[in-house]
């Protein structure tokens, strides 16, 4: 039984940001942190992976989508990535580096104080590319943890960088959001579990933050990337994005 989980989402290899939430005395104190996908796809992919490989046996990976499109990048097993950085961010990995990512599982369930059994995943736990929103529909929820143990009490994922909890199928669904890549809201989101459920906002200095991440990266483009810690999507700009996806009608 874990009594303190910290939960980073979607880091998307934005070095400022994830050492502006290992600084948080209760992420410090957490017995694990748990990463729920899409950690190296940005422009600073090796000295993100580095920095988490340096905290030993106290992170738990899960991988996402966009590792897994790094990895099969890598590997020759595709050409294209939905994302530009894709590419150049799977060629900035060292090949130790590749491997990690290649080895991890796509969810992971744990006992939690005060939670049970929750699952960790990424988009959801059969898919991780799957989209389930805030205000998808029971039905879209019911048939999303279909298959899912019948122990299992809560579910964490990410994907969608907005942070939510809510009930879904007689289960606790918490998304904490993104770390580098925020969409509705300023900061670099999270969320600590056990004995219950806080959804986390850590404020960044985003100037300088964006300023290192330009100076750090060789991306071309790393500027326009380190804008999205501005969090210039709106949440209503991202659900109309994401709601075509959900399986909604319309």
């Amino acid at each position: 039984m874990v009594n303190r989980v910290a939960v980073l989402s979607d880091i998307h290899a934005v070095l400022p940001a994830l050492e502006a939430l290992l600084a948080e005395p209760e992420v410090t104190a957490a017995d694990l942190i748990v990463l729920t996908g899409d950690i190296a796809c940005g422009p600073q992919p090796a000295q993100v992976m580095d920095v988490l490989t340096g905290l030993g046996d106290r992170v738990v990976r899960i991988r996402g989508n966009a590792d897994r499109e790094l990895v099969e990048y890598r590997r020759g097993l595709r050409t294209p990535i939905p994302d530009p950085i894709g590419p150049w961010a799977a060629e900035n990995l060292r090949e130790d580096q590749v491997a990690f990512l290649e080895r991890l599982p796509t969810s992971l369930t744990l006992p939690v104080a005060g939670l049970g059994e929750v699952l960790f995943c990424h988009a959801t736990p059969r898919d991780d590319e799957e989209v389930v929103l805030v205000d998808s529909r029971a039905e879209r929820w019911a048939e999303v943890f279909a298959h899912v143990d019948s122990a299992v009490t809560t579910v964490v994922c990410g994907h969608t960088h907005m942070p939510f909890t809510r009930l879904a199928a007689g289960r606790l669904v918490v998304n904490p959001g993104s770390v580098g890549m925020p969409y509705g809201r300023l900061g670099a989101h999270w969320a600590l579990l056990g004995p219950g459920v806080e959804l986390r906002r850590t404020l960044l200095d985003v100037q300088a933050a964006a300023a290192r991440v330009v100076a750090d990266s060789a991306f071309e483009q790393a500027a326009e990337w380190a804008d999205f810690l501005n969090a210039r999507a709106t949440e209503a700009e991202a659900f109309a994005a994401f709601a075509c996806r959900d399986g909604r009608d319309g």
